[in-house]
């Protein structure tokens, strides 16, 4: 097999050169194009044919936001990560290039030229690394029109060895959801790809749903702020980044903070944590499941979205076992199968659900119908 095949693109010549000797330091990783603006990318892009592109946000000419549109105009499609500052003004241009067709985002630790950008060397490779082994997944899913046969997501046994069954993919418009299900809350969790998953199911969920909705989307500091008030604008549930001692209300969406753990308390208020990061990531889908079953004991509906890793795995078995209703996203769907797969191979998934069919089978089993 050969070489993962990249282009860099930063208008700083510094930058350019510690990105590719980051990139480079991985074996199977080659760095084959140095742009110093948007505009040469999208002028060369073509001849080089790139696996993979990080791009800087903030660029002279031809920034990366604009970059992607004009790759979108042209009909180029390429992976992108974003590189950028963790400003308000650059977290509010990363999220928009995530709606614009950027997969995922790294910060740079000090501003546009950080010199100490090695900090970040090890979430660069396992970004590329996870999104690279993701390439050939389905890109759309506007005709999807497949739903999983639930009798067959099961436990079997072979040569004495438990083994989890793969969910038989059949046309059918049945979902197999529970009636009458006591349901007291929602938790969700997602990382790479999950802006635009969460914003696919949120956007869908009701104004009277009737529960809360806490969410966990792997990301730093500053970022869920204007991520959760973006999702207010056009979602139909309050939506708002939770803080400590907040008061859990009926519909409302609270985005946990990022940097920091959120936990749900049996005194109905929110608690947030800087305890240890989990799975190396903090705040962790973990911790809030975890604390959820706590308070709501059984009464729960967990949603695994697409993401590398496996945080949320032991939260979604625990909820299970404690008699809550388990959702993950299909992989058809996911931009990186991680997350979910590792959920459902504990064999505690209830429903495999496109990411189109999330919202609807939410509100099926929180309303009883």
């Amino acid at each position: 097999m050969g070489k993962i095949k990249i282009i860099v693109v930063d208008d700083s010549a510094f930058m350019r050169k510690a990105i590719s000797d980051m990139i480079e330091s991985e074996s199977n990783f080659e760095v084959i194009a140095k742009f110093r603006d948007g505009r040469e990318l999208v002028e060369k892009v073509e001849k080089y044919n790139p696996d993979l592109i990080t791009l800087d946000v903030h660029m002279r000419d031809l920034d990366g936001l604009a970059t992607l549109k004009e790759l979108k105009r042209l009909g180029k499609s390429y992976p992108v990560i974003m590189l950028s500052s963790s400003t308000t003004e650059g977290s509010e241009l990363t999220l928009e290039c995530l709606d614009n067709g950027a997969i995922s985002f790294i910060t740079k630790p000090s501003g546009s030229i950080s010199l100490d950008i090695a900090k970040v060397q090890k979430s660069l490779i396992e970004e590329i690394k996870s999104i690279t082994n993701n390439t050939n997944r389905r890109k759309t899913i506007n005709n999807i029109d497949k739903k999983v046969d639930f009798k067959n997501i099961n436990t079997i046994t072979c040569n004495n060895t438990n083994m989890v069954k793969e969910p038989k993919i059949i046309k059918e418009n049945i979902i197999a959801i529970p009636k009458n299900k006591k349901i007291d809350a929602v938790v969700m969790g997602a990382s790479t790809g999950g802006p635009k998953a969460l914003q696919e199911v949120l956007t869908k969920l009701p104004s009277n749903l009737g529960v809360p909705v806490f969410v966990v989307q792997h990301m730093p500091e500053g970022f869920t702020k204007v991520f959760s008030e973006r999702l207010d604008k056009t979602c139909p549930m309050n939506v708002i980044e939770a803080a400590e001692g907040m008061k859990i209300n009926n519909d409302t969406i609270y985005i946990a903070k990022g940097g920091q753990h959120m936990t749900v308390g049996n005194n109905n208020l929110i608690h947030l944590n800087e305890e240890p990061p989990i799975w190396g990531v903090r705040p962790a889908v973990d911790k809030l499941f975890n604390s959820a079953i706590k308070v709501y004991g059984g009464n729960l509906v967990s949603v695994i979205l697409t993401g590398m890793g496996r945080d949320g795995a032991e939260g979604t078995k625990n909820i299970k076992d404690n008699g809550g209703i388990t959702i993950s996203e299909d992989k058809s769907t996911c931009t990186i199968y991680g997350m979910p797969k590792a959920a459902f191979e504990t064999g505690k998934v209830d429903l495999v659900i496109p990411i189109n069919e999330i919202a609807s089978s939410i509100i099926k089993i929180v309303k009883g119908v």
